[in-house]
């Protein structure tokens, strides 16, 4: 009796934790939406909104996926170039005539997952450090995928029920729902499933977590096969949304996933993940991306918003990472 009482204590403050965590992000969005919107008031103009709400779903896609495998402590530097090869290969099939426009959402999301599994085999089996093993496949994707399609671009078509689905239902953007979904199911996965203890509880402790007898391994490539899907998803909606995507590409993308899930408050040493965070995070680095090019094109500031973006991020992932530090040495 006593222990389940613990138990719930703990998931109850543990809860309570992450609403707090995630209250203070999403008011430090809103500051951050208001200031843009006062230093420019056409950042907020219905084109800008539905172009930020497009753009937002992939990274919210990858951010998500990528959260288990940052949840075990490790990290995947593949999700970038990944879904942009899981794109450009479902997108050669289709132009090919090969596969039909829908089928090629499978393909991607197979792709992605194929990737996945490698990376969970490589750590979890050959007990490579994650960082290598998914340099290597990041590497290796991006290589053999312009080897496969042997162009410098693919296109998929526009106005089709494919985009409208995926992308802009007539002035909506319909990936934010996408987005809300995967979203719900990550959670289960995190929150309410043993699959998701498990990895959380890898992430705190994975020797104590094996002596407990888990299979630490499987978990561990479970948390890698759920990243590669995530980044298969991802795909599907960047096609959707940017008809042309470029063969050997996607560095970079894996980068802005990460840092808004550091922002959104999952832990770097894993064990704690913060799967709505990791939204609200991929939002704030949005909002800051669009509000700056807005703010800087106003005052005809000669410095490149991307730029600046990158010095922004830079600041706030090193800030939100010590802050993580810090909770953790004041817990110990």
């Amino acid at each position: 009796m006593n222990n389940r009482l613990k138990e719930k204590s703990s998931f109850l403050s543990g809860f309570f934790e992450k609403s707090k965590q995630n209250f203070i992000i999403v008011a430090a969005l809103v500051v951050l939406v208001i200031l843009f919107y006062v230093l420019n008031p056409n950042f907020l103009n219905e084109y800008n909104i539905i172009s930020m709400a497009q753009s937002l779903a992939p990274y919210a896609i990858l951010g998500l996926g990528v959260t288990f495998a940052i949840a075990t402590g490790g990290i995947d530097l593949s999700i970038g170039t990944v879904c942009i090869a899981s794109s450009v290969v479902a997108g050669k099939l289709y132009t090919d005539g090969i596969l039909p426009l829908w089928g090629t959402v499978p393909v991607m999301i197979i792709i992605g997952a194929s990737f996945g599994l490698i990376n969970g085999l490589l750590i979890a089996k050959l007990k490579l450090p994650a960082f290598i093993a998914t340099l290597g496949t990041m590497m290796v994707s991006r290589g053999l995928s312009a080897i496969i399609v042997n162009a410098p671009n693919v296109f998929y078509p526009t106005g089709t029920a494919f985009n409208r689905l995926f992308s802009n239902y007539n002035g909506f953007p319909s990936g934010i729902l996408w987005v809300l979904a995967f979203m719900i199911i990550c959670m289960y996965l995190m929150y309410k499933n043993k699959v998701g203890r498990y990895i959380l509880s890898i992430g705190s402790n994975e020797e104590a977590t094996r002596l407990s007898g888990i299979n630490t391994d499987k978990y561990k490539i479970i948390a890698y096969v759920l990243t590669g899907i995530g980044a298969g998803l991802a795909a599907v909606f960047w096609s959707s949304s940017f008809v042309t995507v470029a063969s050997a590409t996607g560095n970079g993308m894996e980068l802005d996933a990460i840092a808004g899930v550091y922002i959104g408050g999952t832990s770097a040493a894993g064990g704690i993940a913060s799967v709505g965070g990791s939204v609200i995070g991929a939002a704030m680095l949005v909002v800051i991306r669009s509000g700056l090019n807005f703010v800087l094109a106003k005052y005809n500031v000669s410095v490149n918003s991307t730029y600046v973006t990158y010095v922004l991020t830079g600041v706030i992932v090193v800030f939100s990472v010590l802050i993580d530090i810090l909770k953790n040495r004041k817990k110990k």
